[in-house]
């Protein structure tokens, strides 16, 4: 989850940097496409050090 977090973090500041509120954290994840979620699952598998093919 906290690769969740660092993604939202990172769109919060994007947010603060273009004067926009960003929503909740809650709606951030269900706002997440498929491959992006993905995306972030993969990453948290490789910062683990888990191979993904085996």
């Amino acid at each position: 989850m906290s690769v969740y977090r660092d993604g939202y973090d990172y769109y919060k500041q994007a947010c603060q940097q273009y004067g926009l509120e960003p929503i909740n954290f809650a709606y951030f994840l269900l706002s997440l496409s498929k491959e992006q979620l993905d995306a972030f699952n993969e990453s948290a598998e490789v910062k683990r050090g888990h191979d993904l093919d085996s």
